[in-house]
């Protein structure tokens, strides 16, 4: 296996109109040896363009790619050692199983003995011992997905590449492909870049998630580190579900005041915002920070949100209630004993302590460094 890293990696395309625009903009980013890293982010931000430059499907414009130790760039996608997956299964019909996991062998002339042996290898791990001699018809959906990973894991490649492999699946069947994927890269130690659109999912899988949008890197980190301390708003508000809730807020004499409520602030949160005193800035809570007064166990119930419930819903574990602050839909994910219907006017307590605040010009989480 081996590392992969970009160097000022750029990607410019020309559109229909003749005029260019940016794909990916001056990435800088080092994935090591062994590591499971995923891109995510909404449609058109980069993610899929930089997998693709990875595989050598797409030469960027400008910029270094580094694939363990050699600088790939002029490499063909067939001399970069990486095996990739599409989200489209791309099975042949009318070849066996055995004969579509030893298709790329057979194509690179590897001894018979030898491909008989990854085919054997590659079948065990994934559970498709029984399946050998099946065509590609008669399997699920999720099994085909298995055959298309085991026609990468037979090639033993550097680095695997995933490009959004789950999406087709339900979601049942997409929990169940995330767990045998966590478990498949354990046993195969190997160095994984998976793409997806999915927060839920990179999440899950990745040890280190890449969030991008519009062709920027926004943040690199581990998933807790992204959950709990996101770099902006863009990251805040994606990273999370449901996600952050951004109130429009103004810092007065060491309180923050807010539609329908106005609290002192702790002492650590009130030096980090000793700057923007008289100032707008933008409170971002998680909706599980929020409780109804009726039901908030260990929690400070000095931070009163007034405020009149838009809409209940019923999840059986937890409710998700929905209500307006200035102008914003603000979602408070409850306790289900906690009561609240349409209309009613309630009251919610804020968990400041986990709160986040951002700049409303530059959209930056305010450190207060």
């Amino acid at each position: 296996m081996a590392l992969v890293e970009f160097r000022q990696v750029r990607k410019e395309f020309i559109d229909r109109n003749k005029q260019p625009f940016t794909a990916v903009a001056g990435s800088d980013f080092v994935i090591q040896d062994k590591e499971f890293v995923v891109f995510v982010g909404p449609s058109g931000c980069g993610k899929t363009t930089s997998l693709r430059m990875i595989a050598g499907l797409e030469r960027q414009t400008s910029g270094d790619i580094i694939i363990g130790d050699r600088i790939v760039n002029d490499l063909h996608p067939k001399d970069r050692d990486i095996a990739m997956v599409f989200q489209d299964y791309a099975l042949y019909p009318h070849m066996t199983i055995r004969e579509n996991l030893s298709f790329g062998l057979r194509n690179l002339k590897k001894p018979k003995e030898y491909i008989e042996q990854k085919v054997r290898e590659a079948s065990a791990i994934l559970g498709l011992e029984k399946m050998l001699e099946r065509k590609p018809r008669e399997l699920s959906g999720g099994q085909r997905q298995r055959v298309a990973l085991g026609r990468a894991i037979v090639r033993d490649p550097q680095v695997f590449l995933f490009d959004e492999p789950l999406s087709n699946l339900d979601a049942k069947l997409r929990i169940q492909m995330r767990v045998e994927l966590s478990e498949l890269h354990k046993r195969l130690g190997a160095t994984i870049v998976y793409v997806t659109h999915d927060q839920v999912e990179a999440m899950t899988l990745g040890e280190r998630i890449v969030v991008m949008n519009q062709g920027v890197i926004q943040q690199i980190a581990s998933p807790t580190e992204l959950y709990a301390n996101p770099k902006n708003m863009f990251v805040a508000g994606f990273i999370g579900s449901p996600p952050m809730n951004f109130i429009n807020a103004r810092v007065e004499q060491g309180r923050i005041v807010v539609d329908g409520g106005s609290f002192g602030l702790p002492e650590n949160i009130a030096e980090r915002l000793s700057a923007y005193s008289g100032k707008e800035v933008v409170l971002g809570i998680r909706p599980e920070d929020i409780y109804g007064e009726d039901f908030a166990p260990g929690v400070s119930t000095e931070h009163r949100l007034q405020a009149h419930i838009q809409v209940v819903e019923h999840l059986g574990s937890e409710n998700l209630i929905y209500f307006h602050v200035g102008g914003r839909m603000v979602t408070a994910k409850v306790h289900p004993e906690t009561k609240g219907y349409t209309g009613l006017a309630k009251e919610f307590i804020l968990d400041l302590r986990k709160c986040h605040f951002f700049d409303p010009a530059t959209q930056e989480r305010i450190t207060g460094k």
